[in-house]
């Protein structure tokens, strides 16, 4: 039997969807950067992986706001929830940035 929980009860508040669209796309940017990283054998991202990265994120953003506006019946695509996941993503990527930085800048 579903929960049905409406948005503002509980421990939800208006915009909590977008809050979880931002916070996970953050996560997964930070993981994506830190795949990158890994795989090029660099100690910080450099602007043109950031670029592909910042690309291959919004776009994956993108495909599930379109799928989930035409493809599945039960839910529904909404264009503020493609926004948080592009302001995740460049927290994301601008955090791994300065991380990168202040950390190479000590040694």
């Amino acid at each position: 039997m579903p929960i049905h929980v409406k948005e503002g009860e509980g421990i939800f508040f208006r915009g909590f969807d977008k809050l979880v669209h931002c916070g996970l796309f953050f996560v997964l940017s930070v993981l994506y950067c830190a795949g990158s990283i890994r795989k090029w054998n660099t100690r910080n991202i450099r602007i043109e992986i950031a670029m592909k990265n910042t690309i291959v994120l919004l776009s994956y953003g993108a495909l599930i706001e379109f799928l989930q506006a035409r493809v599945f019946t039960w839910r529904s695509g909404d264009f503020n929830d493609l926004l948080a996941d592009v302001i995740g993503t460049c927290m994301g990527i601008f955090a791994v940035q300065v991380t990168g930085s202040a950390i190479n800048s000590v040694r």
